[in-house]
């Protein structure tokens, strides 16, 4: 018969509880004094919901498209491209111009590639002048960019770095024009964009140009947006040291016009000018016409006709009333691929940039 083991004092007393489990330091917000005021403000700002901006280079972008400025165009012209591939997109383009009367005749060749982080152009002309821009997006809110060109006239080569930061409601823009390591010189531009409301967005743009050293220049510019709610017009406005003012106005009347106002006033010393802009815009199915009158006496049309998808025929005028003299221009663009159609009807991947046509 077996006898029980005794129980002793130490085998009735339970298991001694487990250690308590680290606590996550808060050494983020108490070694900065201001930190829980900061956190405060960060979760204010994005209660407010602001919208971003956009960027200062496209301050008053949808005016800049209503006008004729990057359009008109007078003597004959030809755009000739070919898609080789649509994912990634890669484009060769053949321009020709001549007959113009501020210009001599002149061919442009042109590549273009694209996918979604990267962006390559490069141009070259019948004079050996050669351009390119690369742009690489490091993710959807930081973008680097390259542009160079190389002239056979003397000063018109240059190299321009530049870096655009898009915040949640601001974005920020570096940018630098034939930087010198040496001796510093070169052409420095800062400039910040910021959303005050859903509707209004304040900035200042900076700009350091140093040409030797010792001789250098500073100035700033204060930049306005303001957007409508429904977004059907937008507002800005620039002013930029001792009385140089732009404006621009841009409204949506329909889905298919919409008109632009622009005002470039010039009141510094010893000299005073003024220049007012007026533009309209009216988009159809396959065409697309735009209008523009300036305080100049200038009166300017153009109309971009497409009678198939790969074809479209341009016409351009201007009437100078003042001068009494005229200008005309008649262009073709055709475009080209040896893709199939399957291929052709590809969607590009989010964040491939719509990149226009080359112009000459």
């Amino acid at each position: 018969m077996s006898v029980p083991t005794p129980v002793t004092a130490v085998d009735a007393l339970p298991p001694p509880p487990p250690p308590p489990a680290p606590v996550a330091s808060s050494s983020s917000s108490s070694s900065w004094p201001f930190g829980s005021l900061y956190n405060r403000f960060a979760a204010w700002r994005k209660s407010l919901d602001l919208p971003n901006p956009g960027t200062v280079e496209n301050l008053s972008k949808e005016a800049k498209q209503t006008s004729l400025n990057n359009y008109a165009f007078d003597g004959a012209r030809a755009d000739l491209s070919k898609s080789l591939s649509m994912n990634p997109m890669f484009q060769v383009t053949h321009s020709f111009h001549l007959g113009s009367q501020t210009s001599p005749p002149t061919y442009h060749f042109g590549a273009m590639f694209a996918n979604d982080r990267l962006f390559m152009h490069g141009n070259v002309d019948n004079d050996g002048n050669m351009s390119a821009r690369f742009n690489q997006g490091w993710s959807a809110n930081s973008v680097s960019k390259v542009q160079a060109q190389l002239s056979t006239t003397p000063g018109q080569s240059f190299v321009q770095l530049e870096h655009d930061y898009q915040g949640s409601d601001y974005s920020l823009n570096a940018k630098a024009v034939n930087p010198s390591p040496a001796d510093l010189s070169g052409i420095y531009m800062g400039s910040y964009l910021q959303s005050l409301t859903k509707n209004l967005a304040l900035g200042v743009e900076t700009i350091y140009q140093q040409q030797a050293p010792g001789l250098s220049d500073v100035g700033a510019a204060y930049l306005a947006k303001y957007t409508s709610t429904d977004r059907n017009w937008i507002a800005t406005a620039q002013v930029q040291g001792p009385g140089i003012l732009q404006a621009s106005y841009w409204q949506k009347l329909s889905e298919k016009v919409d008109v632009a106002a622009e005002l470039q006033v010039m009141a510094a010393p010893g000299r005073r000018d003024a220049l007012a802009t007026l533009a309209a815009r009216y988009e159809l199915r396959m065409a697309s016409f735009r209008a523009q009158l300036d305080s100049t006496g200038k009166v300017s049309a153009y109309l971009e006709q497409r009678f198939a998808p790969t074809f479209a025929f341009l016409v351009s005028g201007e009437i100078d009333h003042f001068k009494n003299a005229a200008k005309v221009g008649v262009g073709v663009m055709i475009e080209s691929s040896s893709l199939t159609p399957e291929e052709m009807g590809m969607v590009p991947p989010p964040g491939v940039p719509a990149v226009p046509m080359p112009q000459p």
